[in-house]
């Protein structure tokens, strides 16, 4: 029997661990099962072109820890309303069947999909087409549907952690109120995170709606106590009551057109106007130094074990699932679970938002606590 012939790639936004996935995927295809393995590099792009390299075991060695992708990644290629240009008029269609017309050609018998929400709803569309396909969750957002944790979450958090211990520092020295704004778009697991973890005073996020006079109370409550520093941590995403999401930008090629951004300029700015002569008020965007460096260990972990159960989804013909933890055991879940809609903070019943309110954190809403 010829041998089977795996292709990886990795789509959306990078984060880190997907190198820790190509390793693990990449040796335990190898060493236990005689696989053969390629990698489309930009993601569906290079499976629109046709662009890819061999995974061996030579060229993956020494890569479990870094960051980034070494087989690059994209968020703009959508293969089912992809950018063309005909008669030198640019049109949107669907080029999946080129895609699959490569793989054919290519001799691909299964292909793994590491990605988030976007790149896994087209993993699901190509197996519909009959296509063998596995996902593995990535994004640092962590708001995957069917996973309790995505690869890429725990390494945001800890630069978000560093971040904050650092700015306590300065914060202190100089009595003024640090805006922190990190990323999660409409979801604000890395904000809640983070900010605990960083000791954060003051922490918003989408899910709960803010108010400009609860966050100037947070301050003077704890100017009153002789704590004549606030750091407030503030998801992309988070809003006012009854206001909307700040939208730095429009990338119009893009599937998910909308980047947020600026919430952190746009607070300090008000906040300036209501209590500049009593504070300074410094806003720090984190951006994408959040996504870079060196994974974690604990991603490094988490995407072993993905890359390790996908070999072994791929070896059972398992297809049309993607690898998930749940409960803390890794396992499968159909492909047609994941995509349709974002897991997000539920105020009321998530531990760690009563863990925050415990500690006397505010988030700018009405129950502002005073003993921290």
């Amino acid at each position: 029997m010829a041998k089977k012939k795996i292709a990886v790639l990795t789509g959306g936004g990078d984060a880190p661990g997907l190198n820790a996935v190509i390793y693990t995927l990449t040796k335990t295809c190898i060493l236990k099962y005689d696989y053969d393995l390629i990698g489309f590099k930009f993601g569906y792009r290079g499976l629109y072109t046709n662009d890819f390299m061999p995974l061996t075991l030579e060229n993956t060695t020494g890569i479990l820890h870094k960051g980034g992708s070494i087989l690059y990644s994209s968020n703009k290629d959508n293969l089912f309303d992809y950018k063309v240009v005909e008669n030198g008029v640019a049109v949107r269609k669907d080029v999946s069947h080129v895609a699959i017309s490569n793989l054919k050609k290519d001799g691909v018998d299964v292909l793994a999909v590491l990605g988030g929400d976007g790149t896994l709803t087209s993993a699901r569309d190509f197996s519909r087409l009959g296509l063998n396909v596995i996902g593995i969750p990535k994004t640092i957002d962590n708001d995957l549907l069917a996973t309790d944790q995505t690869f890429g979450f725990d390494t945001a958090v800890n630069i978000v952690t560093e971040a904050l211990g650092r700015l306590h520092t300065t914060a202190e020295s100089h009595h003024r109120v640090i805006v922190v704004e990190v990323m999660g778009r409409n979801a604000g697991w890395i904000a809640l995170y983070g900010g605990i973890a960083g000791s954060a005073d003051i922490i918003l996020i989408p899910e709960i709606p803010y108010t400009l006079d609860n966050i100037i109370q947070k301050i003077r409550e704890r100017d009153a106590r002789g704590k004549m520093f606030t750091i407030i941590v503030v998801s992309e995403g988070a809003k006012e009551e009854g206001g909307s999401v700040i939208v730095n930008k429009i990338v119009a090629d893009s599937p998910d057109p909308v980047r947020l951004g600026g919430i952190a300029n746009k607070l300090t700015y008000q906040l300036e106007e209501r209590i500049g002569e009593e504070h300074e008020i410094r806003p720090v965007v984190l951006g994408h130094t959040q996504r870079g460096g060196e994974t974690s260990p604990y991603d490094r972990i988490l995407s072993a074990r993905y890359g390790s159960y996908a070999a072994k989804l791929i070896h059972e013909g398992q297809y049309g699932q993607m690898v998930c933890l749940r409960g803390g055991k890794i396992s499968a879940v159909s492909l047609e679970e994941v995509g349709g809609g974002q897991k997000l903070i539920q105020p009321e019943t998530e531990e760690l938002v009563q863990v925050a309110r415990d500690l006397g954190i505010s988030f700018g809403d009405r129950q502002v606590h005073r003993t921290k």
